[in-house]
Formats: C-alpha cells, sequence, structure tokens
C-alpha cells in the first residue's frame, strides 16, 4: 500500500475548503495564499467571499468554487440558479451545488434534473453536485448520480461534511454507477493522509477539506517513515 501512496500526488487535488460559518476575511486571504502556495485544484468558500477570492486568485493555479444552495439544498430552484449565476458573475468557475434530498426522497427526479441542467446551462462552468451520500440509502444514491450525470454535472460529491463524511465505499459506489464518466468529489472528515489516500485509490478525482496543509505534512512525514 506504501508504495501505491506514494504513487498519488494529493496536492492537485485538493478543493481547499473554508465553509465555517464564522470565517473572516482575513481567513479568507490566508485560505488562498495557502491554495497558492501548496498548488490546489481551488478553495471552496463561501458566495460572500467570491469576488475577493477572485481578486487574489487571478492569474495563478486555484481555481474559485463556491457553494450553492448550501449546506440543505432546500431553497427554490430559482433561487439557487441566481446564486449560481451571481457567483459566476463575481468570478467562480466551479459551483459546488447542493440537491433537494426531500425532492429525491420522494422521487421528483424531474424537477431534480432540471435544476441542475438549468444550472449548468445558464452558467456554463464545472458543476459539482453534492448528494450528501450519509443520508441517502444505496438506491438513492444511484439514481442522484444518473440524473446528475444526463443534466451535465461534471462531478458528484459525496458530502458538505455537516451531515457525515466520504467513505470509500460511497467512492466506489459512485465510481460503479459513473464509469469514469464524470469527476468524483469526496468531501467531508478527512483527517489523515491515509484516508484521503484510500479515497483516491477507491476513485476520487477531487477532495473536498479544511485540512489540506496538514495532510501534505502529514505525507512528507509517512513518506519519510517508509523510506
Amino acid at each position: 500500500m506504501a508504495t501505491e501512496y506514494s504513487e498519488i500526488d494529493i496536492a492537485p487535488l485538493i478543493d481547499h475548503a473554508l465553509l465555517n460559518p464564522t470565517a473572516t476575511p482575513d481567513q479568507l486571504e490566508k485560505c488562498c495564499q495557502e491554495a497558492e502556495r501548496f498548488q490546489f485544484a481551488s478553495v471552496c468558500i463561501y458566495p460572500v467571499y467570491v469576488k475577493r477570492a477572485a481578486e487574489l486568485l487571478h492569474g495563478k493555479v486555484p481555481k474559485v468554487c463556491t457553494v450553492i444552495g448550501f449546506p440543505a439544498g432546500a431553497t427554490t430552484p430559482a433561487t439557487k440558479l441566481y446564486e449560481a449565476q451571481e457567483a459566476v458573475e463575481n468570478g467562480a468557475t466551479e459551483l459546488d451545488v447542493v440537491i433537494h434530498l426531500g425532492g429525491l426522497k420522494v422521487g421528483k427526479t424531474e424537477e431534480m434534473y432540471r435544476e441542475i441542467a438549468e444550472i449548468s446551462e445558464e452558467t456554463g462552468q464545472t458543476i459539482k453536485v453534492i448528494l450528501e451520500t450519509a443520508l441517502l440509502t444505496d438506491a438513492e444514491k444511484q439514481i442522484a448520480a444518473e440524473i446528475c450525470m444526463d443534466a451535465g454535472a461534471q462531478f458528484l460529491k459525496t458530502s458538505t461534511g455537516w451531515f457525515g463524511g466520504a467513505t470509500v465505499a460511497d467512492v466506489q459506489l459512485l465510481k460503479e454507477v459513473t464509469k469514469g464518466s464524470i469527476g468524483i468529489k469526496a468531501s467531508g472528515g478527512i483527517r489523515t493522509i491515509e484516508q484521503a489516500f484510500d479515497l483516491v485509490i477507491a476513485g476520487a478525482t477531487r477532495l473536498g477539506t479544511s485540512r489540506g496543509p496538514d495532510l501534505l505534512r502529514q505525507r512528507d512525514k509517512l513518506m519519510d517513515e517508509k523510506q
């Protein structure tokens, strides 16, 4: 397993998250600085900070990702669309959109499809749909995944982190359903480098975490111990 770990370059897979409700402008600046320093894939932040993050990261590697309908997904489709469009106008190029879980639970699949398809078509940006897998059955995860793929999503994201975290089993299930046709973002509760590596090996192509710098320190320590 150590050999497999050594072949994984974690940093470019990390969406560096700052989704604490008490996040401050100073913390945003630190988040962006860390993302640039470590060459993370993106910063994942609240919409209120998108414009400033876009200024701080202009011309740099990390993208600006924000959350839509976060964390419950229970706002109306029109509200989510407006939130997404405003975020893009402010500089976001990736949108992590929470599905309406209650609608999925009662079979309102056409509404779910239209919501994701409209956001995808109207913004033209990368859409990562948050399924909140801890609250779904395996059958519901599969249905949601298929709908989101059909609706034009580029990634399926396991969790907001508010109701449970990413698991290897969920990533494997999503990989089986998607067959590699779109990305998989494992998010929530990723605290150790071993967890991160195992999720990538299972099929994750992005990792959502606020612990990116710490994971890299853990990686360096682990690799030093293996030499």
